[in-house]
């Protein structure tokens, strides 16, 4: 690639949007879509949180080699080789879903899309002032901010929903079983595998086969210890025969107390056939719709193979105790091909960004400024330039209050973020809402990033008119408070999307109105001499704000449950009110005035 070629000029319509969309999209990929990738895939919510959010690093650490990108080469050669590295990491982790360690093999490739990413804003942020006068940057700085919104609204939604088709068009057939309460009635349950007798099929294909397709369930108390005994065997029966491992079975008890439980009833599923090439087929097994006085208490994921797949794998359905008249409802079993939805959705991520590398590699600008610096530069002046700047933002007044805010106003936010999505995706058995892969795309990514967008306007709007010092706490408040609707998601789970929907919306336009303040401050801490330098440094104390907490959030989870979890999101906000009443702002700051 040339170096110090002849500059050019671009119409920034033809670049800044691409270019933008294209800094967006590795990050919403790294930080969101592969914690919805990794729980469809069957990894629990600890190992999903502590490795995903070690991702955040390279966004935390991109400070420390900003200067080589600054030094070395072009801002122009940075954005299109970390464009193509981007491309080859992506289709890297299309090629290892479908392997054994998907996982470890799977993060590694999202390590280096990571540390490419960001490398790719150092530059590009760099390469836009650039590559437009003044006047350009203040016309387009809304319009690269909205096709990096764009960017998340893709990765959130589209993509999320492109997945959830996958996953259900490579898949078998969903199967529906409609359980029924019959009022004073004891159901008798006998745990007898090899009786169990399955409808005979037609299809030349595997498919998945229920043992029944219409239940009934007796609404009178039955034996605890017979109940227990039951729950007991088929526990073990699924997990000897590799339909699930212990970590990932529901952990499930029977309801009732004084010696008695309510009445349940079993479901078995086999395959007609063993799975083609050797492959594995999981099944996802959960309520769709109907009385939520119908519990799941055992088998929400099987995993069949060519060894166990003409053996039946069980569920459990049980009716709470209170239920004393008819209802019903629906579960269904769905068995996608998973991973093959998942290495599609990324091939063609990694297909996309190879068509930004040839894009931009001939439409971007070749501004007179952007030179290659190293032949002008000792390596040694640059690093004695590197260190003082660090240390003079370390020197600025009241620093240590405004790095305690920047790591800790997120506190409560960092650990939501990471376990938002499989809240949504797990099942009510395990105290979430039970929806599926489509569904959160059409949440987060449509309706979610719309109240995102219009609360970060509308936040613009009032900082503008009023100052970073008078709204900072009204912004906090609406940053923090909305987390409450997760609280009321987890203690009533609606069967509804009308109050999830509403519930996401709220928050989303919450977080975007009041993380208007938390911007704001950090321009405002690294105004003054290099202050491109230190609001890097700035951005790499947000990322560690949200990496470390995030890391711990799993593990906190699966100990306390969800309920209790949300419950202490919304206690770890508090520290963030206590150090905004600490920060020193000029009141003028952010207003017209001012300017």
């Amino acid at each position: 690639m040339r170096q110090n070629a002849t500059p050019t000029k671009r119409n920034p319509w033809a670049w800044i949007p691409t270019l933008y969309f294209a800094e967006g999209l590795p990050y919403v990929i790294v930080m969101t879509v592969s914690v919805i990738m990794y729980k469809r895939l069957g990894i629990s919510n600890t190992d999903i949180a502590l490795y995903t959010s070690w991702l955040y690093l390279p966004w935390v650490i991109k400070p420390l080699w900003s200067p080589v990108v600054d030094v070395l080469r072009t801002k122009r050669w940075w954005i299109v080789i970390m464009q193509l590295l981007v491309g080859a990491g992506l289709a890297g982790v299309a090629l290892t879903i479908p392997m054994p360690n998907f996982f470890r093999y799977s993060l590694a490739f999202l390590w280096l899309v990571a540390f490419s990413s960001a490398t790719h804003d150092i530059a590009a942020d760099g390469f836009y002032m650039m590559g437009l006068n003044q006047y350009e940057q203040t016309y387009f700085v809304g319009i690269r901010n909205t096709f990096y919104r764009f960017a998340m609204l893709t990765g959130q939604g589209l993509l999320v929903i492109l997945a959830g088709y996958l996953e259900t068009a490579t898949g078998l057939p969903e199967t529906n079983i409609a359980f029924h309460s019959v009022p004073g009635k004891e159901t008798t349950i006998q745990f007898q595998p090899s009786n169990i007798s399955f409808p005979e099929t037609k299809s030349s294909d595997y498919v998945l086969v229920p043992s029944k397709k219409d239940i009934q369930i007796g609404t009178l108390p039955v034996s605890r210890e017979k109940a227990d005994s039951i729950f007991t065997a088929v526990k073990e029966w699924n997990i000897s025969h590799g339909f699930y491992s212990e970590k990932t079975s529901l952990k499930g008890t029977p309801d009732g107390s004084n010696g008695t439980t309510s009445g349940f009833a079993l479901v078995a599923y086999k395959l007609s056939q063993p799975p083609k090439d050797g492959k594995e087929v999981v099944l996802n097994f959960g309520m769709n719709s109907g009385n939520k006085s119908f519990h799941l208490k055992e088998g929400t994921r099987f995993v069949f193979t060519d060894k166990n797949w003409n053996e039946p794998a069980f569920a459990i359905v049980q009716v709470d105790p209170k239920l004393t008249k008819k209802a019903e409802a629906t579960f269904s079993g769905r068995a996608g091909n998973i991973p093959l939805a998942w290495s599609l959705t990324f091939m063609v991520l990694g297909g996309l960004f190879i068509l930004f590398f040839l894009w931009h590699r001939f439409i971007l600008p070749r501004p007179a400024e952007d030179t290659d610096k190293h032949e002008k530069t000792s390596l040694s002046r640059v690093m004695h330039e590197v260190l003082e700047t660090f240390a003079s933002f370390f020197r600025k007044k009241n620093i240590w209050a405004g790095l305690a805010f920047l790591l800790l106003f997120r506190l409560g936010e960092s650990q939501l973020v990471k376990l938002a999505s499989p809240f949504m995706l797990d099942g009510r058995a395990e105290g979430g809402l039970g929806l599926t892969t489509g569904d959160i795309g059409l949440i987060y990514g449509t309706i979610g990033m719309i109240a995102l967008t219009v609360g970060g306007i509308l936040g613009g709007f009032v900082a503008a008119k009023w100052g970073l010092k008078k709204t900072i706490w009204w912004m906090a408040v609406a940053m923090n408070l909305p987390n409450l609707v997760y609280v009321y998601l987890a203690y009533v789970q609606p069967d509804t999307m009308l109050p999830i929907v509403t519930s996401v919306g709220i928050e989303q336009f919450g977080y975007g109105f009041g993380f208007t303040a938390y911007m704001l401050y950090m321009i405002y801490i690294s105004d003054g001499e290099h202050k491109t330098a230190h609001y890097a440094l700035c951005t790499g104390f947000m990322a560690l704000g949200m990496m470390l907490p995030g890391m711990v959030s799993g593990w906190i989870q699966e100990t306390v449950g969800y309920q209790h979890f949300f419950v202490w999101v919304m206690l770890c906000t508090i520290p963030g009110f206590i150090l905004i009443s600490l920060l020193k702002i000029d009141p003028k700051f952010g207003t017209k005035a001012k300017a």
